[in-house]
């Protein structure tokens, strides 16, 4: 047996783990990768692996960076299944149509320009062809039903409380007369955020393969003091007339964000002004977390059921056409602005980022983790000049970071994650982390269990079980 990792080692993006036992080939996650624009032409073009070869896919959730590269796999000769939960599948399908989309839009906005220079131009990974194909090889489940994938091969999934449908994948695969379990954690979220259930606790297992996106810290920002944060920042927009520019992920953090404004009006912290979601995504992902109550949280079901619909406010406007979207480029605020992607690496967020970011008064909010060389982390870094569609672009607006809106377990929930699996895994893989992340969180893991063998896998490395 075998697992070899194409993506998401040493780093946060294109998670793509590969498992081989006897004759079979399963694929866990099959993400983009974001960042360097030369590193992500050659990984999302080559996947490391023969498409043709692979029988199946083990699909954590719907995030991008782990399910976006799927229509590649289609595009290249993949005949096999997908399989995931109920809600993973409906949120992955909307948004692998929007991913196809945004990247013709993008390379018909880029190679507009660069045509004039007379440059090659640009060319999606994957097309809206491509993006229907796969969709007709989704598999649908529940939480906690055991799948035969293949002969010898069975999967379940386990609810990971980090986006709607999440899951913890575990692969139990007999070879001859041996058999073993392999747990992979996706992304794994946090007790206590709004809308979903908290993390299960973990099956038992032989072999992780465990997150590190926060394996070096601590979500030391409180929810108390996020919402102070917040307060301040509603009354610099109000008093100086300014926009709130919030890249996010359409799927989870949108929602999540509404929660969190809804709150704030709701216990007199802000006044209602202007909220516009700005991605014809979200809203698509809203309407399917409508339609899977079955992943919710007690508060949340409760709201839904007595109170009407949790997403819904005067106050919130939702976007859907290109023209609506470039209106909101001409406003005065005060006003806040939600638009994906989350990483700032695509669709309507640039567009807003390229309009405001030169103005003072504007407020850029950062309330996700931004991987590496992503435009996301350079506002992160403080860079006074960011490219913008390739163009260097001065940035005056501030740009504000929220440490405590993550969807992801920092260093003690992962610890605490892996304290729970009884008996201990013979064997961990510390994956989806930066270097220091990763290695961070592996030597964690070995000082609690000596007895485990923890190792931070190399990209495209191979191993044995």
């Amino acid at each position: 047996m075998k697992i070899s990792f194409h993506g998401a080692a040493r780093s946060v993006t294109g998670s793509r783990h590969l498992i081989q036992a006897g004759g079979t080939r399963v694929l866990l996650d099959c993400g983009l990768f974001q960042g360097r624009r030369q590193e992500a032409e050659r990984r999302n073009r080559n996947l490391g692996f023969d498409p043709k070869a692979v029988d199946a896919v083990l699909l954590s959730h719907a995030h991008i960076d782990h399910s976006g590269a799927l229509p590649a796999l289609a595009k290249h000769g993949f005949s096999g299944k997908v399989h995931g939960t109920n809600a993973t599948a409906d949120l992955t399908e909307m948004m692998l149509a929007d991913s196809a989309r945004i990247q013709e839009s993008d390379c018909r906005y880029v190679n507009k320009k660069e045509r004039r220079w007379g440059k090659d131009c640009r060319r999606p990974f994957y097309d809206s062809d491509d993006a229907r194909d796969i969709v007709h090889r989704f598999v649908s489940t529940r939480y906690d039903e055991v799948l035969s994938v293949r002969p010898r091969l069975k999967a379940s999934f386990h609810d990971a409380g980090h986006i709607l449908g999440s899951a913890a994948v575990r692969v139990t695969a007999t070879v001859g007369s041996t058999t073993t379990t392999i747990l992979f954690t996706g992304d794994l979220g946090r007790k206590e955020m709004p809308i979903l259930r908290d993390p299960q606790p973990p099956p038992p297992c032989d072999v992780l393969i465990i997150e590190s996106t926060y394996g070096d810290r601590l979500h030391e920002e409180t929810r108390t003091a996020a919402m102070e944060k917040a307060q301040a920042l509603v009354a610099h927009a109000v008093a100086h007339r300014s926009k709130i520019i919030v890249p996010a992920f359409a799927v989870g953090r949108t929602q999540d964000l509404i929660m969190w404004f809804k709150e704030l009006v709701r216990d007199g912290r802000i006044e209602p002004l202007p909220i516009y979601i700005d991605s014809p995504m979200a809203l698509k992902a809203t309407d399917i977390f409508r339609r899977h109550p079955e992943c919710y949280d007690e508060e949340t079901y409760r709201a839904l059921t007595s109170e009407g619909d949790p997403f819904i406010a005067r106050y919130i406007h939702y976007v859907g056409s290109v023209q609506d979207s470039q209106r909101l480029n001409s406003i005065k605020g005060p006003c806040v602005i939600i638009s994906a992607s989350g990483m700032c690496e695509g669709g309507r967020i640039v567009h807003h980022l390229k309009h405001a970011i030169q103005d003072e008064a504007n407020i850029i909010a950062i309330v996700g983790f931004q991987a590496e060389h992503t435009l996301g982390r350079k506002l992160v870094e403080g860079w006074e000049t960011v490219p913008i569609f390739g163009v260097p672009t001065r940035r005056h607006a501030q740009v504000v970071r929220f440490n405590g809106l993550s969807a992801h377990a920092d260093r003690n929930d992962l610890l605490a994650y892996v304290r729970a699996i009884t008996p201990a895994p013979d064997k961990v893989f510390v994956v989806h982390g930066e270097e220091k992340q990763s290695f961070s969180l592996a030597a964690a893991i070995q000082a609690e269990h000596p007895g485990i063998d923890v190792t931070v896998p190399e990209p495209d490395s191979t191993h044995e079980l």
